[in-house]
């Protein structure tokens, strides 16, 4: 039985994802770094600062400010946001409003700090469809350490072995699976490798495929 689903934000709930992709890139670019690629950018998927930094640093070398980089990346993301808007993922709303219906309850485990993440469900009219928003930076180990999943499953008083974990990345995916949630993925902007593939209860296309995986698990 499901008696929750943790959702993790950027590239689930909001089409955000793809905004701090180009970004990551553009960013080091502009700070001299030429050779970062879109394939370092999708490694840093919700990752934390203490495993990006040095993860950058073992491939740029030691002169990669991953701070600065960092700031420039969240400088061009609000620019970008601020131009386009903020778009909420196909049938979030009809999926959590399913949820609600059938007593389960929901919550949101992000990297983004909480009043950003209330901000930008607000935005999209998705913030009041939680039972709890939580953010990995009140935590003492951001994803793909398991504790911010540990800390919203204790938020809303309900066993990880009883929560699904919805993600999109390798690191929100190891995150929610060492926590001990059945971890779904809704691949964004790649597909999961073998690896990740092997940590996964399921993968869907769609958010609204997950009810069928609720109403089966």
């Amino acid at each position: 039985m499901v008696k929750a689903v943790i959702f993790d934000m950027d590239g689930v709930l909001l089409d955000t994802e793809k905004h701090y992709c180009t970004m990551w890139r553009r960013a080091a670019h502009e700070l001299g770094f030429l050779d970062f690629t879109m394939e370092h950018s999708y490694r840093l998927r919700s990752l934390a600062a203490k495993y990006a930094e040095p993860m950058l640093k073992e491939q740029f070398g030691e002169a990669f400010d991953y701070y600065a980089v960092r700031e420039r990346r969240r400088e061009l993301v609000e620019q970008a946001l601020e131009e386009q808007g903020i778009e909420g993922k196909p049938g979030a709303e009809e999926l959590l409003v399913w949820l609600s219906a059938h007593g389960i309850k929901t919550a949101v485990a992000t990297a983004t700090q909480e009043d950003v993440a209330r901000a930008r469900l607000r935005a999209v009219g998705l913030e009041d469809r939680f039972d709890r928003i939580v953010s990995a930076k009140d935590v003492e180990n951001g994803k793909p350490a398991p504790d911010v999943y540990v800390y919203a499953c204790g938020q809303i008083g309900e066993r990880p072995e009883d929560c699904l974990a919805v993600e999109d990345s390798p690191n929100g995916v190891q995150s929610a699976y060492r926590a001990g949630l059945r971890t779904i993925m809704v691949p964004d902007q790649t597909q999961p490798d073998e690896h990740t593939a092997a940590m996964l209860y399921a993968c869907v296309p769609a958010l609204t495929d997950i009810i069928a995986v609720v109403e089966n698990a």
